[in-house]
């Protein structure tokens, strides 16, 4: 098997490409806008409406739509992220031919990645700070330590960006992002978003538990609710460690796509 060397990065050259991508974000506040328009239609109709038959949650003592906001907040960051590293540089790779203009530059494949990453993380930020702001609005935060869901939702984002580009370099054409969706939503709705682990026998506990959205839900929802503990470590190292291997896994395919 040949061996992929995979050339070095520097924090200038990904600025450069971070620096572009912003450029082209800045003409326009609606793809920010529109990532947070699912979020809230998830929040009003399932965290407001069911909410309202559901009242507080028991064993939490809380309002259900401030039980729900939280794990909202860690999917937004997660949506954000992956979108635009798996159809964003899917486009940039395979329609518009970006990158092919890009390599001749000084920029690397490793440059492009961890500046498609960095961009990512920055949008995922981004909008997490727009809901919460939401969550503020609408009297839904129980804790000042909910402010910790922003540096969370930097790693969620960081997880999720990392995972979309790696995804991305098995795509072969438009149609293989039905095959996202098909991971993508069953974790959404099954990852404890809108209720507990708890209500699953105990026999499926282990299958939510290994789904990386289940713990950017409780890096966000424990700090939210006032609970802190050193437990909250698990989740920073499955992120770190699922962000850091799907880096790998990217540059290593990226590097034999464009470079061959």
């Amino acid at each position: 098997m040949t061996t992929i060397a995979v050339p070095a990065w520097t924090r200038r050259r990904a600025l450069a490409l971070i620096e572009r991508n912003f450029m082209i974000y800045r003409r326009s506040v609606t793809p920010l806008l529109n990532a947070l328009v699912e979020p809230i239609l998830y929040l009003l109709s399932i965290g407001v409406g069911v909410g309202m038959l559901v009242g507080t949650v028991p064993g939490v003592d809380v309002p259900y739509a401030a039980y729900v906001a939280p794990a909202i907040l860690a999917t937004t960051a997660m949506n954000t992220a992956f979108n635009q590293t798996s159809f964003g540089v899917f486009i940039r790779m395979r329609v518009e031919k970006t990158y092919e203009a890009i390599l001749p530059t000084p920029l690397s494949v490793t440059d492009i990645a961890v500046g498609e990453v960095t961009s990512a993380m920055i949008n995922g930020l981004l909008t997490s700070i727009g809901f919460l702001a939401l969550m503020a609005v609408g009297g839904l935060v129980t804790s000042a330590w909910v402010l910790l869901a922003l540096p969370a939702s930097l790693l969620i984002s960081y997880a999720f960006a990392a995972g979309g580009l790696a995804v991305t370099t098995y795509l072969r054409d438009f149609p293989d992002f039905q095959y996202i969706q098909l991971f993508m939503l069953p974790m959404y709705l099954f990852a404890t978003t809108f209720y507990p682990l708890s209500v699953y026998p105990e026999a499926v506990r282990p299958l939510i538990q290994v789904l990386p959205l289940y713990h950017s839900i409780e890096l966000v929802r424990e700090p939210a609710l006032g609970r802190l503990g050193w437990d909250l470590l698990i989740p920073v190292a499955y992120l770190l460690t699922f962000g850091s291997t799907a880096m790998y896994v990217a540059t290593r395919r990226m590097t034999r796509a464009m470079l061959r």
